[in-house]
């Protein structure tokens, strides 16, 4: 099979790494690529929101398949126009990407199906969302209706903080996602991201992760896109599992597709678990970015397996043969980020790092110029490792990041804390 993947990231690059190990790929192309994943592909200058760029790239170089990495393409509707040339695509229309797209859809959805998820209230005026807020008091959590590249949501632990971030929001501090502002219950739990392959008519769960969202140790400081990933989640139960799938993801699933928009693709539930339950915090539609480096290195060769037969509608027939492994990933990111960064510092010590399918440096954000790597986002590398325990894991991908030389990156040292 000649094989397309679009993004540039560290999922990407994860997604790319996993295809290669499977011997029904032929060649494969991603667009636009970064620095790590030209070590192993080809890559193409191509604009992956431009649909009908993406589909004449595909018919000009006899591609087979398309694996639409990020959401912004899912949401203009890319893989809409590559169905309707009649190109296989691992991706949801764009109607079914507003699971993610739009925060306010996917509460009604969740209230449709009876979907457990927090309390919340839906608005388009800073002033009623404030009077919300006022009425309810704090913590509370208030998010962006749009996509935000992960940054749109605000846990404000006072009134004014919740007020101050409603007025961001509709001041423009994120664009056209903050145009409607969704406010939540802050619920308490332990936080878990479970993954579910969906071909409009079947479901098969194919792993879970947990996330380190906050920026600082110890899960403090602002939100950021993933700090690192580990894979199982202990909290992830059997039971608590199953609950998922009976109480939040089939009943989604079930809706989705009453409304004639069925949802084809990876659904990615962000979910919190108090007491054994789970409830919904919030839908992705695309594999998670740090969690998709976990998952691919757990996966391998079979993860390529798993979507061609989800984009075929063979779910059905399709089983996931998980080793009883562990898997992490640490993330380097530039110093400032979240917040402002700088671009194009050098990092050294890539070269003769571990290349197997026990370890990976994934690339998020690099580029390469005059034979040296140079960082261009706030999300660099991902040190990623695979192990017979959480412990092993862990040592293996800190190695990994004790190994480079970049005085202007900085990672959490403490991921996976809660589980070990």
């Amino acid at each position: 099979m000649n094989i397309l993947i679009l993004g540039s990231g560290g999922r990407e690059h994860a997604l790319a790494w996993a295809a290669l190990q499977n011997p029904k790929c032929d060649k494969l192309i991603v667009a636009p690529g970064n620095a790590g994943i030209a070590m192993i592909a080809d890559c193409a200058a191509l604009d992956i929101e431009d649909g009908g760029a993406v589909v004449t790239f595909a018919e000009e170089n006899s591609i087979d398949f398309v694996i639409v990495g990020p959401e912004a393409p899912l949401a203009a509707g890319v893989a809409d126009r590559l169905r309707d040339a009649g190109l296989l695509v691992f991706g949801p229309s764009a109607e079914a990407a507003k699971l993610e797209a739009s925060k306010s859809f996917t509460k009604e959805i969740c209230d449709a199906a009876g979907a457990p998820t927090a309390a919340y209230g839906h608005f388009t005026d800073a002033d009623s969302a404030k009077a919300y807020v006022q009425a309810q008091g704090a913590p509370i959590v208030v998010k962006a209706d749009g996509l935000a590249a992960g940054k749109g949501v605000i846990i404000a632990e006072t009134v004014p903080e919740a007020e101050a971030a409603i007025d961001d929001m509709f001041g423009g501090a994120f664009g056209g996602a903050g145009a409607e502002v969704v406010i939540e219950e802050f619920m308490q739990g332990e936080e878990a991201s479970f993954f579910v392959l969906c071909d409009g008519t079947d479901v098969l769960p194919i792993g879970t992760a947990q996330d380190h969202k906050r920026v600082g140790e110890g899960d403090t400081g602002p939100n950021t896109g993933g700090m690192g990933a580990y894979s199982p989640a202990p909290v992830m139960t059997d039971a608590v599992t199953q609950k998922a799938m009976d109480e939040i993801i089939k009943p989604t699933m079930a809706e989705m597709a009453k409304r004639g928009t069925p949802f084809q693709g990876i659904l990615f539930a962000g979910l919190m678990i108090e007491n054994g339950q789970p409830r919904l915090v919030e839908y992705n539609v695309r594999f998670g970015d740090p969690e998709c480096q976990v998952l691919m290195m757990r996966l391998g060769a079979q993860a390529m397996d798993l979507m061609h037969a989800c984009a075929e509608g063979r779910l059905a027939d399709a089983r996931v043969n998980w080793a009883d492994d562990h898997a992490m990933t640490v993330v380097l990111a530039a110093t400032g980020y979240p917040g402002s960064y700088d671009k194009g510092s050098v990092i050294g010590g890539l070269d003769g790092l571990p290349e197997d399918s026990f370890q990976m440096m994934f690339h998020a954000g690099t580029t390469e110029a005059d034979g040296k790597i140079t960082a261009t986002g706030g999300r660099v590398l991902n040190a990623t490792a695979r192990g017979t325990t959480l412990q092993e894991a862990r040592d293996r991908a800190y190695a990994m990041v004790d190994r480079v030389d970049w005085p202007d990156g900085f990672c959490r040292r403490d991921i996976g804390w809660r589980a070990l």
